[in-house]
């Protein structure tokens, strides 16, 4: 009868031990899981933008300028091109303003004028004013001109970030 007591003793300490075993791996595998998750940045730590290697400084610099105002500036004076004498519409005018949210930027269109202008003024006058009569035609050609701003300042000082380019005065006659 003693003998039995032992082993159901052992039998319930053995069960223990697997139970024990069991839960030990549980959380072992748990704590590999959650390790591997957070240092590929899928949950905690680091922003997407840092975990995609650009850090965390360029990230929060990312994240200022989105919600900086945007900074306006003139582009001085209009622009005036003539067209080919077979057409109805001879002349076009055209006032612009650049705007982007970094001073850095607006700098660099107000250092680069004379080049932007030269761009601007041969897209312009190379236009067909039949195509420039409907909002989808000055549309194209302000994404055009914001196209060839970029351009410009990419050529002169290696960066041709520039946020957008507005018409602010679109006359033809």
């Amino acid at each position: 009868m003693a003998e039995k007591e032992v082993e159901l003793a052992e039998e319930k300490g053995g069960g223990k031990k697997m139970l024990f075993i069991a839960i030990g791996g549980g959380v072992v595998v748990s704590a590999i899981l959650v390790a591997v998750l957070f240092f590929t940045g899928v949950i905690g730590g680091k922003p997407q933008e840092a975990a995609d290697g650009e850090g965390e400084a360029a990230a929060a610099e990312k994240e200022s300028k989105s919600k900086a105002p945007l900074i306006y500036q003139p582009v001085e004076p209009p622009f005036v091109v003539s067209f080919s004498t077979d057409a109805d519409v001879r002349f076009m005018q055209v006032k612009l303003q650049v705007a982007d949210r970094d001073p850095a930027v607006i700098e660099r269109v107000k250092n680069n004028l004379p080049a932007i202008r030269n761009s601007l003024i041969l897209l312009f006058s190379s236009q067909k004013p039949e195509e420039l009569v409907t909002r989808e035609g000055k549309e194209k050609l302000r994404q055009a001109a914001l196209e060839e701003v970029r351009k410009v300042l990419a050529e002169q000082t290696g960066d041709g970030t520039l946020e957008n380019l507005y018409f602010t005065s679109f006359v033809m006659q």
